[in-house]
């Protein structure tokens, strides 16, 4: 304190700050760049292990044994949906009917805000089927989720192993669980649909019937999808609706149960490797770490698991991939999997909650807690306040400069900041309301669909922002000073380090490739005497910029590098579901970005064009 309050050594304080600022913001950014890659790197991070004591697999004895009644369910599902040109309602109910489940059929329907012509639906009805099996030594106070989308092609094998699952689990006597089977139709619509009447909320504006019958309070749940009779290794989904993740023990429990039943498990569809000290072996799992990154930072349920977590239920999306491995499994093997995973989930005496909910995976065998994760975005966010407190230092000593008598300027004062804040807001309103309110209008007067009036208008709303400088400085209520443009770069600064650190709390990939990209065109942003290339910096690092450069990262990881035409085409897709998952599912990315990161750059954009 003795160090502010003299003020010596706050003038040599402040002279470090402004003289250093510039090398110590690279210094920050490189830190925090090192730091990230540095999580990639297996032998700094921590090895996986289970924390709650219930989830050994070495407990349970798997017995499993209807492998063949599995493949035989999947066939005449797969007669049965073809004659009925859809989901087979009747034979469903009537199957699990003749296994002894309380057999129950939830009706929905739900009308999209615009066609979504990828999966070619608008109007949406389906019928989702959901059976029972009763805990026989326990009240129905608790219960576990085995549930597949039959609506997916090709997913007959997942329902007919739950059907199997289903024919072997009503002989056993050890259940402490009710055990629900779920076979939902329209994906994630009608997880989405059940969910909500099970808990008897409407979130999402999804017209259902009313839940017929109830178990207890779910503890956990499996979504299986499986479109081969055998498989060569299982690959795990983990991110769910807004970045959330499962309880790590549920990761951990699938993979143990792999290693003892020898089955080959992967995550992002990568195996664990050996050499982990090696350079190739850093590359793969920095490769594992960066595709994670990319999936939770687009706010989007990579499987029906996603939705479980918004309830509190600990879920996952457990795949059975059939490649050209050598090894392969029967569905007896896959079977006692499943079987043991249950089981384990049936011993709990409580929810999970040991173990981390907020950790990355570079692999299936090491992860990266949040406690060593964290510092990268801090020593990106530095930067910001850096940044905002040499502006903070400078405006002070203008205000001091010119509190001299003789001056009587007209000073801008605070209705001058609050024009262009108020201004690009509004802009980041217009993109959120006018694309879906003015698609019919615009499929009226111009050949375009419906999604694509909704994109097309999105996108010229966004570029018409480009035009705001010009407009907002002609709405100033006095003209523009010197100083103004720091003054306005102060609170754009403050205002995105707000929005990074809030984000970021929730879905730390997506405030992490903001911060990446945003955080040095911030920083760099002014009016001269490098306009040109602060512009430049600004539009590459924009966010409908940096989702392109997603888009791309992401499938040159998968080596399926796209052309340019091919990654514009799948930026004008991920528009739309981005907007699609916002009113069905109530994903935050979409307005999050549009009304909140896209003001906030204009901002930025006014300091560059400031006059």
């Amino acid at each position: 304190m003795g160090l502010l309050s003299d003020p010596n050594h706050r003038q040599v304080l402040t002279n470090i700050i402004t003289r250093m600022n510039a090398p110590l913001c690279l210094l920050c950014y490189v830190a925090g760049i090192t730091w990230f890659l540095g999580l990639a790197f297996e032998p700094f991070i921590l090895r996986m292990y289970m924390s709650e004591n219930a989830m050994g697999s070495t407990m349970v004895d798997e017995n499993f044994v209807f492998g063949d009644r599995a493949l035989s369910y999947a066939r005449e599902l797969s007669g049965h949906r073809k004659r009925a040109a859809g989901m087979p309602v009747d034979w469903l109910v009537k199957t699990m009917s003749g296994l002894g489940l309380e057999t129950h059929t939830h009706s929905f329907s739900r009308t999209l805000p615009f066609p979504d012509e990828i999966r070619e639906r608008y109007m949406v009805k389906g019928t989702n089927v959901y059976g029972i099996l009763r805990a026989s030594r326990a009240a129905s106070t608790e219960s576990i989720v085995l549930s597949t989308p039959v609506e997916i092609k090709h997913n007959g094998q997942a329902a007919g192993l739950l059907l199997a699952l289903a024919s072997y689990f009503r002989g056993q006597i050890y259940w402490a669980k009710d055990i629900i089977f779920l076979f939902n139709e329209h994906d994630m619509i009608g997880m989405e649909a059940w969910l909500e009447a099970y808990h008897d909320v409407n979130v999402t504006e999804i017209s259902s019937s009313a839940m017929q019958g109830r178990a207890g309070t779910i503890q956990a749940a499996i979504t299986v999808e499986m479109s081969s009779d055998v498989v060569t290794s299982f690959d795990i989904s983990v991110e769910g609706l807004n970045g959330q993740l499962p309880n790590l023990d549920l990761v951990n429990l699938f993979s143990s149960f792999c290693q003892k039943n020898g089955v080959l498990c992967t995550i992002q569809g990568k195996l664990p490797r050996s050499d982990v000290d090696t350079l190739e072996g850093y590359l793969h799992s920095l490769h594992t770490l960066l595709l994670m990154v990319l999936k939770q930072g687009s706010g989007k349920a990579q499987g029906d698991h996603g939705l479980f977590l918004r309830y509190h239920i600990e879920a996952v999306t457990v795949r059975g991939i059939n490649s050209f491995r050598q090894y392969k499994f029967d569905m007896v093997t896959v079977g006692k999997l499943f079987e043991g995973m249950v089981r384990k989930l049936n011993n709990l005496l409580e929810r999970l909650h040991q173990s981390y909910f907020f950790y990355l995976l570079p692999s299936l065998t090491r992860f990266v807690s949040i406690g060593l994760y964290m510092p990268a975005f801090i020593f990106l966010l530095l930067i910001l306040l850096l940044t905002a407190l040499d502006l903070w230092i400078k405006l002070s000593k203008e205000s001091s400069i010119h509190k001299e008598p003789m001056e009587e300027e007209v000073r801008p004062g605070l209705l001058t900041m609050v024009t262009p804040l108020l201004i690009s807001h509004a802009m980041g309103l217009a993109l959120y309301f006018v694309p879906l309110l003015c698609q019919g209008a615009a499929t009226e007067h111009f050949p375009v669909s419906e999604t694509e009036a909704v994109v097309l208008t999105s996108i010229a709303i966004y570029v018409a922002g480009l035009a705001l400088p010009h407009n907002t400085q002609r709405a100033l209520p006095v003209p523009a000073s010197e100083r103004g443009w720091m003054e306005l770069k102060l609170i754009a600064v403050l205002y995105l380090a707000m929005l990074l650190g809030g984000i970021t709390l929730v879905n730390f990939s997506l405030g992490f490739i903001l911060a990446v990209t945003l955080v040095p065109a911030a920083a760099l942003a002014q009016p001269a005497p490098y306009k040109v290339l602060s512009a430049l910096l600004l539009l590459l690092m924009s966010p409908a910029v940096v989702l392109l450069l997603c888009i791309s990262l992401y499938h040159y990881l998968l080596e399926s590098p796209l052309s340019v035409l091919e990654c514009w085409q799948l930026f004008l897709h991920a528009v739309a579901d981005s907007i699609l998952d916002h009113h069905l599912y109530r994903a935050i990315a979409y307005p999050f970005l549009v009304l909140f990161i896209y003001p906030c750059w204009l901002l930025l954009w006014n300091v560059v064009f400031w006059k």
